[in-house]
């Protein structure tokens, strides 16, 4: 195999030292805000001091971000040697990593705004031992051609691995494309619309809102809106009820483009005993998961989508997904549950969706409310004596606790199915959790002293994803019920 030595393309020192700066945004903001908006770069005007020394910090942490940045680019190498992609980076401590090829279970894919200007892509290795949602390489920007390349040199290796053939460099590797691929979900525009109405989006818009009126604080004449407000409401109350659901529209609209740019023409294709995601508009992801790489399968069904009879399908993976912050793997973040379990049978036919579960018996109600009373009951005394008589009014979070606790109650339960094990809990949403006994890295029961006087238990199961796995919970159930559970996993 040839030991040709590869560098990045010189735009992955550009998007490293971006990437610096993006952690210098928020302490120049809060400088900003802190001198009132009033930059001075004239030594005789008042506040020019107070400004340069800590811009002058701000601008030697940017000078080193580009010099680290260029030097991660000019000594960054790879090759390929003894069947494995060897990876080679440093000035003064070399740093040297060697992924033999056996070892590469998928290439997730990034293009950001640089990267689709230059036709670069981000690659993003990930291995059979990868655990931490972290990738094993990172790629920051090399030609489409060459992470073709990679992924064709890997498969080639692979693939004569296991036929016992001897290496032949003449031999002509083929494109990987996914056109021959199965699509199994592409969403469309009316879909991401109700993704955005119905999930976080419009919660995080607004905190973000929030915290950059905390910062600017000092700025706002709050004692003069609040004139104004109260004027305005004397005035007129439509006026202020139709700001408000303007306000209200426009921060909706904010949450719809977000979702778009993020999941712009988002795809799952299956091709050859994988599943490969793409989405993004700004910046086009592709994450490529191993279905034996797929440890199990979550249905999440927040109140407001059950209602209209919508779901996300998430899969807990051994892989890192996209990266850091998307360790997390999303298969359908919408779908309509009339069409959901048709794909699902098509990617996982092993797999039976539709069961009857074993539910929590009558006893166990009070127990799925129970507890909430030891944090309610210190918090309406608190209300009640420090602001009585209208704290006594906090005795009313006791009703939609109890309610929220039957809802769970009524939500929870579990199914056995020769290897399968299905799990259905509630916090708020409904989590239909599925997964193979072989997936299991553990399965464990437990009983407090109340449940044991009342001869019912909880067992929990867990499988491999992240550092820290994931697990769902079966709360109160009779105890015979668990140790039929913990009978079938021994077995």
């Amino acid at each position: 195999m040839s030991e040709k030595r590869y560098k990045l393309h010189p735009v992955a020192a550009i998007i490293n030292f971006v990437k610096g700066l993006k952690e210098l945004i928020f302490p120049f903001i809060i400088l900003v805000v802190a001198n009132g908006l009033n930059f001075s770069l004239n030594p005789l005007e008042e506040g020019f001091w107070s400004n340069i020394f800590p811009l002058a910090i701000l601008s030697l942490i940017s000078i080193v971000y580009l010099f680290s940045g260029i030097v991660k680019w000019w000594t960054f190498v790879y090759w390929f040697e003894e069947d494995e992609l060897r990876v080679e980076y440093g000035l003064f401590i070399k740093k040297k990593r060697y992924i033999p090829f056996d070892r590469i279970q998928s290439f997730n894919y990034k293009e950001g705004i640089f990267h689709r200007i230059f036709g670069l892509v981000q690659v993003m290795v990930e291995t059979a031992g990868n655990t931490n949602g972290k990738p094993e390489v990172v790629l920051t920007a090399i030609t489409r051609e060459a992470a073709n390349d990679i992924e064709d040199i890997t498969r080639k290796v692979k693939q004569q691995e296991t036929e016992h053939l001897e290496i032949n460099e003449n031999t002509v590797l083929e494109e990987p494309t996914i056109q021959n691929g199965k699509v199994i979900h592409k969403m469309n525009t009316k879909d991401l619309i109700i993704l955005a109405t119905t999930s976080n989006s419009i919660g995080v818009v607004l905190a973000g809102i929030v915290a950059l009126l905390s910062q600017l604080g000092d700025l706002i004449p709050y004692e003069k809106l609040f004139e104004e407000v109260s004027a305005l409401i004397k005035f007129s109350f439509v006026i202020v009820a139709l700001s408000v659901i303007g306000a209200l529209l426009l921060t909706w609209l904010v949450s719809v483009l977000i979702t778009f740019l993020n999941y712009y023409d988002f795809t799952v294709v299956e091709e050859n005993d994988r599943l490969i995601i793409t989405r993004g508009l700004l910046e086009k992801k592709r994450v490529t998961i191993p279905l034996n790489r797929i440890q199990a399968i979550k249905i999440v069904e927040n109140p407001l989508r059950q209602w209209f009879g919508y779901a996300a399908v998430t899969v807990e993976s051994a892989s890192g997904g996209f990266g850091d912050k998307d360790q997390k793997i999303t298969l359908f973040p919408l779908i309509s549950k009339k069409e959901l379990f048709q794909p699902l049978q098509n990617l996982f036919p092993h797999f039976e969706w539709e069961q009857t579960l074993t539910k929590p018996p009558k006893i166990a109600k009070p127990f799925f409310y129970r507890i909430d009373f030891l944090w309610l009951i210190p918090l309406v005394a608190i209300c009640s004596y420090f602001w009585y008589p209208y704290g006594l009014l906090s005795f009313l979070i006791v009703i939609p606790a109890i309610l929220i606790g039957l809802w769970q109650y009524r939500t929870t339960g579990f199914a056995m199915n020769g290897q399968q094990l299905t799990i259905v809990y509630r916090m708020l949403s409904r989590v239909t959790f599925v997964v193979e006994k072989k997936r299991i890295q553990a399965l464990e029961s437990k009983q407090s002293y109340f449940q044991k006087r009342r001869n019912i238990a909880t067992f929990e199961a867990t499988v491999m994803s992240g550092m820290l796995g994931a697990t769902a919970r079966a709360r109160n159930l009779k105890i015979e019920d668990v140790e039929e559970v913990m009978e079938w996993f021994e077995k």
